[in-house]
Protein backbone atom coordinates (compact mmCIF):
# COMPACT_ATOMS: atom_id res chain seq x y z
CA UNK A 1 0.00 0.00 0.00
CA UNK A 2 1.60 3.62 -0.60
CA UNK A 3 2.69 5.92 1.84
CA UNK A 4 0.10 9.21 2.42
CA UNK A 5 3.31 11.08 1.59
CA UNK A 6 3.54 9.31 -1.89
CA UNK A 7 -0.21 9.66 -2.69
CA UNK A 8 -0.47 13.34 -1.68
CA UNK A 9 3.03 14.00 -4.11
CA UNK A 10 1.56 12.35 -6.68
CA UNK A 11 -1.84 14.03 -6.07
CA UNK A 12 -0.22 17.52 -6.16
CA UNK A 13 2.13 17.11 -8.77
CA UNK A 14 -1.37 16.11 -11.28
CA UNK A 15 -3.03 19.16 -9.51
CA UNK A 16 -0.24 21.56 -10.39
CA UNK A 17 0.48 20.16 -13.93
CA UNK A 18 -3.41 20.43 -14.46
CA UNK A 19 -3.26 24.16 -12.74
CA UNK A 20 -0.36 25.38 -14.61
CA UNK A 21 -1.52 24.17 -18.51
CA UNK A 22 -5.16 24.44 -17.13
CA UNK A 23 -7.01 21.57 -19.04
CA UNK A 24 -11.26 22.51 -20.06
CA UNK A 25 -12.38 20.50 -16.70
CA UNK A 26 -9.94 23.12 -14.71
CA UNK A 27 -11.45 25.77 -16.86
CA UNK A 28 -15.37 24.89 -16.79
CA UNK A 29 -14.40 24.62 -12.28
CA UNK A 30 -12.78 28.30 -12.52
CA UNK A 31 -9.24 26.86 -11.47
CA UNK A 32 -7.45 29.17 -13.20
CA UNK A 33 -5.70 32.52 -12.63
CA UNK A 34 -8.22 34.47 -14.99
CA UNK A 35 -10.90 33.13 -12.65
CA UNK A 36 -9.20 33.41 -9.75
CA UNK A 37 -8.29 36.91 -9.74
CA UNK A 38 -11.30 38.06 -12.30
CA UNK A 39 -11.83 41.31 -9.89
CA UNK A 40 -8.47 42.69 -9.86
CA UNK A 41 -7.81 41.42 -13.90
CA UNK A 42 -10.75 43.09 -15.24
CA UNK A 43 -11.99 42.00 -18.90
CA UNK A 44 -9.92 41.83 -22.12
CA UNK A 45 -12.74 43.85 -24.08
CA UNK A 46 -12.34 46.89 -21.77
CA UNK A 47 -8.56 46.93 -22.07
CA UNK A 48 -6.80 44.09 -24.02
CA UNK A 49 -3.25 45.18 -23.13
CA UNK A 50 -3.70 46.44 -19.34
CA UNK A 51 -5.54 42.79 -18.84
CA UNK A 52 -2.84 40.53 -19.96
CA UNK A 53 -0.14 42.91 -18.29
CA UNK A 54 -1.75 42.23 -14.83
CA UNK A 55 -2.55 38.54 -16.13
CA UNK A 56 0.94 37.74 -17.08
CA UNK A 57 1.87 39.36 -13.59
CA UNK A 58 -0.76 37.36 -11.76
CA UNK A 59 0.08 33.87 -13.31
CA UNK A 60 3.64 33.94 -12.29
CA UNK A 61 2.68 34.79 -8.72
CA UNK A 62 0.68 31.81 -8.32
CA UNK A 63 2.73 29.92 -10.32
CA UNK A 64 5.70 30.66 -7.84
CA UNK A 65 3.61 29.65 -4.63
CA UNK A 66 2.60 26.51 -5.79
CA UNK A 67 5.71 25.11 -3.86
CA UNK A 68 4.77 26.62 -0.68
CA UNK A 69 1.44 27.96 -1.27
CA UNK A 70 -0.69 28.07 2.10
CA UNK A 71 -3.73 29.54 0.56
CA UNK A 72 -4.98 31.88 -2.15
CA UNK A 73 -7.91 34.24 -1.50
CA UNK A 74 -9.58 35.63 -3.88
CA UNK A 75 -13.34 37.32 -4.82
CA UNK A 76 -15.12 35.54 -7.00
CA UNK A 77 -16.80 35.93 -10.52
CA UNK A 78 -19.27 38.85 -10.78
CA UNK A 79 -21.41 37.61 -7.52
CA UNK A 80 -22.22 40.02 -4.38
CA UNK A 81 -21.10 36.97 -2.43
CA UNK A 82 -17.19 36.29 -0.84
CA UNK A 83 -15.56 33.51 -1.38
CA UNK A 84 -12.24 31.80 -0.02
CA UNK A 85 -10.49 29.42 -2.04
CA UNK A 86 -7.95 27.48 -0.03
CA UNK A 87 -5.08 25.55 -1.66
CA UNK A 88 -2.24 23.93 0.54
CA UNK A 89 1.02 24.01 -0.68
CA UNK A 90 3.47 21.00 -1.29
CA UNK A 91 4.96 21.66 1.55
CA UNK A 92 2.11 23.01 3.66
CA UNK A 93 0.43 19.92 2.71
CA UNK A 94 3.42 17.39 3.33
CA UNK A 95 3.34 18.80 7.37
CA UNK A 96 0.11 16.74 7.48
CA UNK A 97 0.43 13.94 4.91
CA UNK A 98 4.33 12.80 6.62
CA UNK A 99 3.21 14.18 10.02
CA UNK A 100 6.30 12.12 11.49
CA UNK A 101 8.87 14.37 9.58
CA UNK A 102 7.84 17.28 11.63
CA UNK A 103 8.03 19.49 9.01
CA UNK A 104 6.41 22.42 10.90
CA UNK A 105 9.65 22.69 12.87
CA UNK A 106 11.92 23.72 10.15
CA UNK A 107 15.06 23.34 12.29
CA UNK A 108 14.15 19.61 12.78
CA UNK A 109 13.24 18.77 9.20
CA UNK A 110 16.18 16.66 7.31
CA UNK A 111 18.90 18.69 5.05
CA UNK A 112 16.82 18.67 1.76
CA UNK A 113 13.54 19.81 3.18
CA UNK A 114 15.54 22.19 4.52
CA UNK A 115 16.50 23.37 1.34
CA UNK A 116 13.31 22.72 -0.54
CA UNK A 117 11.81 25.06 2.32
CA UNK A 118 14.46 27.59 1.14
CA UNK A 119 13.80 27.59 -2.55
CA UNK A 120 10.43 27.15 -1.81
CA UNK A 121 9.88 30.65 0.09
CA UNK A 122 12.32 32.22 -2.13
CA UNK A 123 10.75 31.52 -5.45
CA UNK A 124 7.55 33.59 -4.34
CA UNK A 125 9.66 36.22 -2.92
CA UNK A 126 11.79 37.10 -5.97
CA UNK A 127 8.49 36.53 -7.82
CA UNK A 128 6.93 39.49 -5.61
CA UNK A 129 9.72 41.89 -5.99
CA UNK A 130 9.61 41.11 -9.92
CA UNK A 131 6.14 42.07 -10.11
CA UNK A 132 6.70 45.05 -7.50
CA UNK A 133 9.57 46.47 -10.17
CA UNK A 134 7.22 45.71 -12.79
CA UNK A 135 4.72 47.84 -11.58
CA UNK A 136 6.28 50.90 -10.84
CA UNK A 137 5.53 54.15 -12.27
CA UNK A 138 2.30 52.72 -13.76
CA UNK A 139 3.76 49.29 -14.97
CA UNK A 140 6.25 51.02 -17.26
CA UNK A 141 9.03 47.88 -16.12
CA UNK A 142 6.58 45.15 -17.72
CA UNK A 143 8.01 42.95 -20.71
CA UNK A 144 4.94 43.82 -22.39
CA UNK A 145 4.91 47.77 -22.19
CA UNK A 146 8.86 47.37 -23.39
CA UNK A 147 7.39 45.24 -26.14
CA UNK A 148 5.08 48.02 -27.17
CA UNK A 149 8.16 50.50 -26.61
CA UNK A 150 9.38 49.28 -29.42
CA UNK A 151 6.40 49.48 -31.44
CA UNK A 152 5.79 53.55 -30.61
CA UNK A 153 6.55 56.58 -33.01
CA UNK A 154 8.99 58.66 -31.57
CA UNK A 155 7.11 61.56 -30.57
CA UNK A 156 4.41 59.07 -28.81
CA UNK A 157 4.58 56.26 -26.10
CA UNK A 158 3.85 52.95 -25.28
CA UNK A 159 0.13 54.08 -24.05
CA UNK A 160 -0.50 55.32 -27.39
CA UNK A 161 0.28 51.89 -29.12
CA UNK A 162 -1.81 50.15 -25.98
CA UNK A 163 -5.03 52.15 -27.32
CA UNK A 164 -4.63 51.43 -30.73
CA UNK A 165 -4.26 47.40 -30.05
CA UNK A 166 -7.19 47.99 -27.65
CA UNK A 167 -9.76 49.51 -29.86
CA UNK A 168 -8.59 46.91 -32.79
CA UNK A 169 -9.18 44.45 -30.05
CA UNK A 170 -12.86 45.52 -29.31
CA UNK A 171 -13.74 44.93 -33.10
CA UNK A 172 -15.52 41.89 -34.12
CA UNK A 173 -14.14 41.49 -37.47
CA UNK A 174 -10.97 40.55 -35.67
CA UNK A 175 -9.44 36.51 -36.27
CA UNK A 176 -9.08 34.55 -33.14
CA UNK A 177 -8.42 31.20 -32.18
CA UNK A 178 -6.98 28.88 -29.73
CA UNK A 179 -7.16 28.00 -26.15
CA UNK A 180 -6.69 30.80 -23.74
CA UNK A 181 -2.95 29.82 -23.62
CA UNK A 182 -1.61 30.14 -26.96
CA UNK A 183 -4.20 32.33 -28.31
CA UNK A 184 -3.60 33.71 -31.92
CA UNK A 185 -5.04 37.30 -32.74
CA UNK A 186 -4.82 38.96 -35.77
CA UNK A 187 -6.65 42.34 -35.80
CA UNK A 188 -6.04 45.22 -39.02
CA UNK A 189 -2.70 46.12 -38.06
CA UNK A 190 -1.50 43.44 -35.67
CA UNK A 191 -0.33 39.69 -35.04
CA UNK A 192 -0.16 38.85 -31.61
CA UNK A 193 0.20 35.55 -29.99
CA UNK A 194 -1.21 35.15 -25.98
CA UNK A 195 0.56 32.88 -23.90
CA UNK A 196 0.66 31.80 -20.46
CA UNK A 197 3.26 34.20 -18.98
CA UNK A 198 3.59 36.87 -22.18
CA UNK A 199 1.83 38.31 -25.55
CA UNK A 200 4.06 38.47 -28.63
CA UNK A 201 3.32 41.30 -30.52
CA UNK A 202 4.21 42.17 -34.18
CA UNK A 203 2.79 45.00 -36.78
CA UNK A 204 1.37 43.68 -40.02
CA UNK A 205 3.47 46.33 -41.96
CA UNK A 206 6.72 44.94 -40.81
CA UNK A 207 6.42 40.91 -40.70
CA UNK A 208 7.40 38.48 -43.04
CA UNK A 209 5.04 35.15 -42.41
CA UNK A 210 6.36 31.42 -42.97
CA UNK A 211 4.77 28.43 -42.90
CA UNK A 212 7.38 26.28 -40.97
CA UNK A 213 5.45 22.57 -40.02
CA UNK A 214 2.16 20.87 -40.20
CA UNK A 215 1.25 18.12 -37.89
CA UNK A 216 -1.53 15.65 -39.24
CA UNK A 217 -3.78 13.92 -36.40
CA UNK A 218 -6.03 11.31 -37.15
CA UNK A 219 -8.39 12.63 -34.02
CA UNK A 220 -8.29 15.84 -32.65
CA UNK A 221 -8.14 16.88 -28.72
CA UNK A 222 -11.49 18.28 -28.45
CA UNK A 223 -13.23 15.39 -31.14
CA UNK A 224 -13.20 12.14 -32.99
CA UNK A 225 -12.19 13.84 -36.16
CA UNK A 226 -9.19 14.18 -38.14
CA UNK A 227 -6.97 17.42 -37.82
CA UNK A 228 -3.99 19.28 -39.57
CA UNK A 229 -2.18 21.63 -37.14
CA UNK A 230 0.13 23.92 -38.82
CA UNK A 231 2.87 26.52 -37.47
CA UNK A 232 3.54 29.66 -38.72
CA UNK A 233 6.72 31.46 -38.27
CA UNK A 234 6.34 35.14 -37.72
CA UNK A 235 9.46 37.32 -38.12
CA UNK A 236 9.99 41.11 -37.64
CA UNK A 237 12.13 43.45 -39.56
CA UNK A 238 11.94 45.54 -36.87
CA UNK A 239 15.02 44.29 -34.82
CA UNK A 240 13.99 45.25 -31.53
CA UNK A 241 10.52 42.38 -32.06
CA UNK A 242 11.09 38.85 -31.54
CA UNK A 243 10.06 36.32 -34.16
CA UNK A 244 7.34 33.82 -32.46
CA UNK A 245 5.38 31.09 -34.43
CA UNK A 246 1.27 30.69 -34.40
CA UNK A 247 -0.11 27.25 -34.14
CA UNK A 248 -3.90 26.70 -36.02
CA UNK A 249 -6.07 24.65 -37.22
CA UNK A 250 -5.29 24.38 -41.16
CA UNK A 251 -9.55 24.71 -41.60
CA UNK A 252 -8.77 28.25 -40.08
CA UNK A 253 -6.10 28.69 -42.15
CA UNK A 254 -8.20 30.86 -45.14
CA UNK A 255 -9.59 32.80 -42.18
CA UNK A 256 -6.46 33.78 -41.12
CA UNK A 257 -5.21 34.53 -44.90
CA UNK A 258 -8.13 37.26 -45.06
CA UNK A 259 -7.22 39.29 -42.51
CA UNK A 260 -3.42 39.13 -43.23
CA UNK A 261 -1.85 42.23 -45.27
CA UNK A 262 1.57 40.33 -45.60
CA UNK A 263 1.85 36.63 -47.90
CA UNK A 264 2.69 33.31 -46.53
CA UNK A 265 5.25 31.78 -47.60
CA UNK A 266 5.62 28.20 -47.66
CA UNK A 267 9.11 27.10 -46.43
CA UNK A 268 8.11 23.74 -46.07
CA UNK A 269 6.46 22.47 -48.72
CA UNK A 270 3.32 22.16 -46.73
CA UNK A 271 0.22 20.81 -48.10
CA UNK A 272 -2.57 22.77 -45.93
CA UNK A 273 -6.23 21.08 -45.87
CA UNK A 274 -8.22 23.70 -45.97
CA UNK A 275 -11.44 21.56 -45.40
CA UNK A 276 -12.80 18.72 -43.39
CA UNK A 277 -12.89 16.62 -46.26
CA UNK A 278 -9.27 17.65 -47.51
CA UNK A 279 -8.17 16.10 -44.02
CA UNK A 280 -9.92 13.31 -43.95
CA UNK A 281 -8.86 12.04 -47.08
CA UNK A 282 -5.16 12.71 -45.78
CA UNK A 283 -6.54 10.32 -42.83
CA UNK A 284 -8.54 7.86 -44.50
CA UNK A 285 -5.13 7.35 -46.69
CA UNK A 286 -3.32 6.85 -43.79
CA UNK A 287 -5.36 4.55 -42.01
CA UNK A 288 -5.75 2.44 -45.45
CA UNK A 289 -1.62 2.21 -46.24
CA UNK A 290 -1.70 0.27 -42.69
CA UNK A 291 -4.18 -2.17 -43.83
CA UNK A 292 -3.03 -5.46 -45.58
CA UNK A 293 -2.58 -5.88 -48.99
CA UNK A 294 -4.23 -7.49 -51.94
CA UNK A 295 -2.10 -9.23 -53.90
CA UNK A 296 -4.18 -9.26 -57.34
CA UNK A 297 -4.02 -13.05 -59.30
CA UNK A 298 -1.59 -13.80 -62.03
CA UNK A 299 -2.94 -12.71 -65.26
CA UNK A 300 -5.24 -10.62 -64.14
CA UNK A 301 -4.43 -6.42 -64.83
CA UNK A 302 -5.30 -3.10 -63.39
CA UNK A 303 -7.60 -0.93 -65.44
CA UNK A 304 -7.98 2.92 -64.95
CA UNK A 305 -10.14 4.08 -61.94
CA UNK A 306 -13.54 4.57 -63.28
CA UNK A 307 -13.77 7.78 -60.83
CA UNK A 308 -11.18 10.05 -62.10
CA UNK A 309 -9.61 8.11 -65.22
CA UNK A 310 -6.49 9.74 -64.14
CA UNK A 311 -4.84 6.83 -62.53
CA UNK A 312 -4.85 3.02 -62.49
CA UNK A 313 -6.99 1.17 -60.25
CA UNK A 314 -5.49 0.08 -56.77
CA UNK A 315 -8.00 -0.67 -54.69
CA UNK A 316 -9.39 -4.12 -53.77
CA UNK A 317 -12.88 -3.85 -50.89
CA UNK A 318 -12.02 -7.42 -48.58
CA UNK A 319 -13.50 -8.02 -45.64
CA UNK A 320 -10.77 -8.48 -42.95
CA UNK A 321 -12.53 -5.91 -40.01
CA UNK A 322 -14.63 -9.24 -38.59
CA UNK A 323 -15.02 -12.99 -39.90
CA UNK A 324 -17.07 -13.35 -42.83
CA UNK A 325 -20.31 -14.12 -41.43
CA UNK A 326 -20.08 -11.56 -38.41
CA UNK A 327 -20.84 -7.95 -38.33
CA UNK A 328 -22.51 -5.49 -40.58
CA UNK A 329 -19.54 -5.46 -43.21
CA UNK A 330 -19.98 -7.89 -46.20
CA UNK A 331 -17.81 -9.34 -49.25
CA UNK A 332 -17.07 -7.16 -51.63
CA UNK A 333 -16.42 -9.30 -55.20
CA UNK A 334 -16.04 -6.44 -56.94
CA UNK A 335 -12.67 -6.43 -58.66
CA UNK A 336 -10.18 -3.44 -58.52
CA UNK A 337 -12.09 -0.34 -59.77
CA UNK A 338 -11.01 2.17 -57.97
CA UNK A 339 -8.07 4.21 -56.56
CA UNK A 340 -7.22 5.39 -53.11
CA UNK A 341 -8.25 8.97 -53.62
CA UNK A 342 -11.82 8.67 -54.93
CA UNK A 343 -12.49 5.74 -53.02
CA UNK A 344 -11.87 8.01 -49.83
CA UNK A 345 -13.65 10.47 -51.73
CA UNK A 346 -16.74 8.06 -52.30
CA UNK A 347 -16.03 7.11 -48.45
CA UNK A 348 -16.65 10.86 -47.17
CA UNK A 349 -19.17 11.77 -49.64
CA UNK A 350 -21.76 9.00 -47.71
CA UNK A 351 -21.12 10.56 -44.49
CA UNK A 352 -22.82 12.52 -42.38
CA UNK A 353 -21.65 16.12 -42.47
CA UNK A 354 -22.99 17.73 -39.72
CA UNK A 355 -21.75 14.72 -37.16
CA UNK A 356 -17.72 14.42 -38.91
CA UNK A 357 -16.73 12.42 -35.75
CA UNK A 358 -18.59 9.49 -36.83
CA UNK A 359 -16.69 9.27 -40.21
CA UNK A 360 -13.62 7.14 -39.50
CA UNK A 361 -15.82 3.99 -37.54
CA UNK A 362 -18.54 4.31 -40.45
CA UNK A 363 -19.94 1.73 -42.62
CA UNK A 364 -20.50 2.56 -46.33
CA UNK A 365 -21.31 0.52 -49.48
CA UNK A 366 -18.97 -0.65 -51.88
CA UNK A 367 -19.53 2.15 -55.15
CA UNK A 368 -20.46 -0.76 -57.55
CA UNK A 369 -22.35 -3.43 -55.40
CA UNK A 370 -22.92 -2.06 -52.92
CA UNK A 371 -21.51 -4.25 -50.18
CA UNK A 372 -20.88 -2.56 -46.68
CA UNK A 373 -17.51 -2.01 -45.92
CA UNK A 374 -15.86 0.10 -43.56
CA UNK A 375 -11.92 1.35 -43.16
CA UNK A 376 -10.55 -1.52 -42.15
CA UNK A 377 -11.75 -3.28 -45.37
CA UNK A 378 -9.95 -1.06 -47.62
CA UNK A 379 -6.84 -2.68 -49.09
CA UNK A 380 -4.11 -1.60 -51.52
CA UNK A 381 -3.43 -4.17 -54.59
CA UNK A 382 -0.13 -5.11 -54.50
Amino acid sequence: MESPEATFSLAYVLFSVCFVFTPNEFRLAGLTVQSLFSGWLGTEDAAFLQYHIRRSTATILTHSLLPLAPKLLHKSMPSRSSQEVQSSGYYFGMCFAAAEKQLYYIHKATEGWKIFFVLAVLLPTVTSLLAYYWSWNGWANHPLVRILSHHALPQSSWRAVASSINTEFRRIDKFATGAPGARVIVTDTWVMKVSTYSVYIAQQQDIHLTVTDSRQHELSPDSNTPVQFITIRVASINPHVKSFDIRLNSTEYGELREKLRAPVRNAANVVIHQTLSDIFLETFRSLVEGNLRYSLPSGQDLEPCIGCMQTSASIKLVKMCQEPNEGECQQCYCRPMWCLTCMGKWFASRQDQQHPETWLPSHVPCPTCRAQFCILDVCIVQ
